[in-house]
């Protein structure tokens, strides 16, 4: 331990932005604590801070003894050549000691409960302080990168910790870089507490946008929902409570400095901006942000089909998925996206599916009792079946099964 303990906690205590009276208090009772379970009432310690050597001293009465063996005693002979040449047994002689002036064990295990309370007391400052900063942007530098991939960050008022699952994909940072997260929650461990940061998290582009964004930080334009696949792409529902404003323009703002601000922290991810819309069809074309979208049909069970021209389905569905897959998340729907064909060829399977081999052109009831004998019941059967399959039947030709085939077809 330091020669002067009080000095470089003190330090330590300013480093880490606590209370110095409060650690102050704290090392002195420590202290107390330790030493009087080795001492007895009558000994009448006393731990002070001496304000001249800026030091822990410490200051008790012992019992003149022949033989010293414990600490609240001193020797009849120590006790006559150092305090007082007249001392008898059975006398107090009040000694006035150095910390360091004590046996190693007794200093160390006083330090020991002086580290502990400082770190209990750092925790919960780094709690009181989470408190404040919880759901917000913070900003600090990488000082290290742990085993697991996790960057530890200085935050100022204490380190913090981005983890691998809560970092982009493809974001890189080296040591010494600074780099903004959001303040998600605050973990327990054997080191203490530690403040966990996401860069992942939906909640990380709305703060962003309300920084960025004047109409949304005031309220006159709300943010209904995000969606988001980190990395590559987000979606953002906006409503404007003022109907005066336009949700699009304002989040791009002059020349596109708003949205490119907000991309740039985000290193250049797709940010779609969706104009709330109580017109469920609407808000689906919307939520596509496709155009020329041509048709939304709503159906039940939260599902809805878009047609869309050949040339813009590519766009609708997005890279890997990725767009209409997060518009069904936006929407709360099950979207699939159709071109006119595709829908038209869509229907029609459904269509002969539901209906039976009976209700084909030129299929009389002989010919429907050999059709649902061979396992062939709905129109779709017979469209599926090869005329060399149908034609292999008992009682029916070549002719019969094309003109089937043909039949279910135009069906």
């Amino acid at each position: 331990m330091s020669v002067n303990i009080l000095d470089a906690v003190m330090k330590l205590a300013a480093l880490k932005q606590l209370d110095g009276a409060e650690i102050q208090e704290i090392i002195v009772d420590s202290i107390t604590s330790t030493m009087a379970k080795r001492l007895e009432a009558e000994n009448e310690l006393e731990v002070f801070v001496d304000e001249e050597s800026e030091a822990i001293k410490v200051r008790f009465k012992s019992l003149v003894v022949e033989l010293e063996t414990n600490l609240g005693e001193i020797s009849l002979m120590e006790a006559r050549s150092i305090y007082d040449a007249e001392a008898n047994l059975g006398d107090y002689i009040q000694k006035e000691l150095s910390l360091q002036e004590f046996e190693p064990k007794l200093v160390k295990t006083a330090q020991k409960i002086i580290a502990d309370r400082i770190r209990s007391l750092e925790d919960e400052k780094i709690q009181n302080d989470f408190d404040k900063q919880k759901y917000t942007i913070a900003s600090g530098k990488i000082k290290s990168i742990d085993d697991n991939g996790g960057y530890r960050i200085d935050l100022g008022y204490t380190d913090a910790l981005l983890p691998l699952d809560e970092q982009i994909e493809n974001e890189y940072y080296r040591v010494g870089d600074n780099i903004r997260a959001y303040v998600t929650n605050i973990r327990s461990g054997s080191r203490g507490v530690t403040v966990i940061l996401s860069r992942t998290n939906p909640e990380f582009v709305k703060r962003l946008f309300e920084a960025e964004i004047p109409a949304i930080f005031s309220g006159d334009i709300k943010i209904r929902k995000i969606v988001r696949e980190p990395g590559i792409r987000t979606k953002v529902e906006l409503e404007a409570l003022n109907p005066k404003l336009d949700p699009v323009i304002e989040c791009v703002g002059p020349k596109g400095t708003r949205i490119d601000s907000i991309r740039k922290e985000l290193h250049g991810e797709q940010l779609d901006i969706v104009v709330h819309s109580e017109d469920l069809e609407k808000m689906i074309e919307n939520a596509l942000g496709i155009p020329n979208v041509k048709r939304v049909i709503v159906e039940r069970n939260r599902a809805a089909r878009v047609i869309v021209d050949e040339a813009d389905k590519v766009i609708a569905i997005g890279k890997a998925g990725k767009n209409v897959k997060l518009a069904a998340k936006l929407t709360g729907m099950k979207i699939d996206i159709f071109t006119t064909a595709e829908y038209e060829e869509k229907l029609a399977k459904e269509r002969r599916t539901v209906s039976h081999v009976n209700e084909l052109d030129g299929v009389s009831p002989k010919i429907a009792e050999v059709l649902r004998s061979a396992g062939y019941t709905s129109v779709q059967d017979i469209f599926q079946a090869s005329a060399n399959e149908l034609s292999a039947l008992e009682g029916l030709g070549q002719k019969t099964a094309e003109k089937l085939k043909e039949s279910a077809k135009y069906f």
